[in-house]
């Protein structure tokens, strides 16, 4: 594989993907051409061995199995999460101001850098529902306004002379997006022009803000990514490669992509549900004899998870906020995170596991632990651990400005995830 033409093609499934139902429809179309055959209901289809299966959730979650012909030693699981923060739209969000502007009513989703969603070109995207009339049921239709269709104006610094001394942002008042001067155009009605049906048949929707600004490659070597939604779209994107890759023999198969892990992942679709356990369930349902709970025990101890979020870079302008002696940079391969609060679940055993696979193959992996006077975030490995009790590591790629409108991260990178991938399910 090349980085730079393994890159390219990852900004290309970034910017197919402006919301996690969109990042969802992409996966899917690569897992189809694949021959994975979806599972529509889990408690209706039986799994075969030798099988490559798939199920989605909410529209904006997927889980992927491959099964051995013979038998299982294990799990072999990689995790990654399909939303990003940004603005979600609120219900009737048409915003009239003197008959001269027309503005949406927006809130936050996910802790996002909002300052750098200003006066950056903007477009929504998303989800509608509408009804079949020929069966009466609800059906899921994707929508993409494909156009500079929104901005979020700064005040002139005329206007706010500390903005340039940590003014604060109010997301109700400074981060409404601009939309029209025609007083009657609608959101409603952009979406269902681009569908083409009435207005009145959308019974429902989740819409999202999404920045327009393309991915690209840059710097004076050609050795730094800036797009949109690196977190987690990187990652998503690379163990999906490394997945569909490998050729597993011992141990079943799974790549797993939740939503809502920018938000806590309490809900259906995100890793504090069960939609990872019922998978395994059904997947030990399908395996030749029928699986006791001593024998799923030893199959689940057995197992490896890998939570794959990317993480956060040695910063440039500022190195002093990362850890003295565990500071990972873009370009420098796989990152291993640990934290003493286990919001990351690496642990001696777990490091070893995935240091070793790195070591065997070759592939660059660094570590990260945050200052012990600066809170980190967290992930989706403990919050998935809990649901499956399995060892497990947090990885991911080092980036810059996570949580920006517009991040950076390094083109060597998503290839050493897809490496480490390919070889994980060996």
């Amino acid at each position: 594989m090349n980085a730079i033409e393994l890159t390219k093609e990852m900004l290309n499934f970034i910017e197919e993907s402006p919301t996690a139902f969109h990042a969802v429809a992409n996966v899917e179309k690569r897992l189809k051409a694949d021959g994975f055959e979806k599972l529509d209901c889990l408690g209706d289809q039986k799994l075969m061995p030798g099988g490559k299966y798939y199920t989605i959730q909410n529209g904006s979650a997927v889980i992927a199995v491959k099964i051995p012909r013979s038998g299982a030693a294990g799990f072999r699981i990689v995790a990654s999460h399909s939303d990003a923060p940004c603005f979600k739209v609120k219900e009737t969000p048409e915003i009239r101001l003197e008959n001269k502007y027309v503005k949406l009513n927006t809130e936050k989703y996910g802790g996002m850098i909002m300052n750098t969603w200003m006066d950056r070109p903007l477009s929504v995207a998303g989800r509608i529902f509408i009804k079949d009339q020929e069966n009466g049921t609800l059906i899921q239709k994707l929508v993409d306004i494909k156009k500079d269709l929104l901005v979020i104006p700064n005040v002139a610094i005329h206007f706010n002379r500390e903005v340039n001394d940590g003014f604060k942002l109010n997301p109700q008042v400074d981060l409404l997006p601009l939309f029209a001067q025609d007083q009657e155009i609608t959101l409603k009605k952009l979406c269902a022009q681009q569908l083409e049906i009435e207005e009145e048949e959308i019974l429902g929707s989740d819409l999202y803000v999404y920045n327009r600004d393309k991915g690209r490659i840059m710097g004076a070597d050609d050795s730094f990514i800036g797009s949109p939604r690196l977190d987690d779209l990187q990652c998503a994107f690379s163990t999906l490669k490394g997945f569909l890759m490998a050729q597993p023999e011992e141990y079943v198969s799974i790549y797993a992509l939740f939503d809502n892990e920018e938000v806590g992942s309490g809900t259906k679709q995100g890793a504090d549900s069960t939609l990872l356990a019922d998978v395994i369930d059904m997947v030990l349902e399908a395996m030749g004899e029928k699986v006791n709970a001593r024998q799923k025990r030893s199959l689940l101890q057995n197992s490896f998870l890998l939570s794959a979020d990317n993480g956060h870079a040695v910063h440039p302008n500022h190195p002093e906020k990362s850890d003295p002696t565990n500071r990972p940079y873009v370009n420098g391969g796989v990152v291993l995170k640990f934290q003493g609060s286990q919001r990351y679940t690496t642990d001696g055993f777990s490091a070893a596991v995935v240091r070793d696979i790195c070591r065997e193959n070759d592939i660059p992996v660094q570590n990260f632990a945050n200052r012990a006077d600066i809170a980190g975030g967290s992930t989706l490995g403990n919050i998935s651990t809990a649901h499956v009790s399995i060892p497990s590591a947090d990885i991911g790629l080092a980036q810059l400005a996570m949580h920006s409108a517009f991040e950076t991260a390094g083109v060597e990178d998503t290839l050493a995830m897809t490496r480490l991938v390919k070889d994980f399910f060996v």
